[in-house]
């Protein structure tokens, strides 16, 4: 039970983080004010996080994918993706960090999500392998030879109907 619980956090971890640092991506982080002559008032313009930092968005809906991906995988593959996780939370907290020298709290709320995708990574990457994987329902069904992509192609060429069975 402690092995599943581990994998549980870690998903969470990830899911949480790479949503929080979503979020916080597309909110405002800085207004450009540029002064205008009189009578005009200034022109205000509003940039999110995805406007300073275009690859934020796109590494945060990484981050999200794999946290399915820690569930859908086993053993070798999950660490791989627990190592990329921890990669890409690792980017996500590094622009969260930059935005912290010139925008609001938007960008700490990002910084704390991808810390948050990293340390959910840097769990899957070291206990991934002895998590429990999906259960037998959804693995791949074995196929007799009969019923193969070219099953139907091969009852035609015999002469049979393959609608028919």
């Amino acid at each position: 039970m402690n092995e599943r619980r581990h994998l549980v956090y870690a998903v969470v971890l990830c899911a949480a983080g790479a949503g929080l640092a979503l979020f916080a991506a597309t909110r405002t982080w800085a207004v450009d004010v540029v002064t205008r002559p009189e009578p005009l008032p200034p022109l205000r313009t509003p940039r999110s996080g995805g406007d300073i930092l275009p690859w934020l968005p796109p590494l945060a809906v990484v981050g999200l994918a794999g946290s399915g991906a820690i569930i859908a995988t086993r053993r070798w593959a999950r660490r791989w993706i627990g190592v990329l996780l921890l990669l890409v939370g690792l980017g996500v907290a590094a622009g969260g960090a930059y935005g912290l020298t010139e925008t609001t709290a938007w960008a700490l709320a990002c910084l704390a999500g991808g810390l948050s995708l990293a340390a959910g990574g840097a769990l899957t990457a070291v206990r991934g392998a002895l998590w429990p994987g999906l259960g037998a329902r959804y693995e791949r069904a074995g196929r007799r030879p009969a019923e193969g992509p070219t099953a139907a192609w091969d009852a035609l060429d015999r002469g049979e109907d393959p609608t028919l069975s």
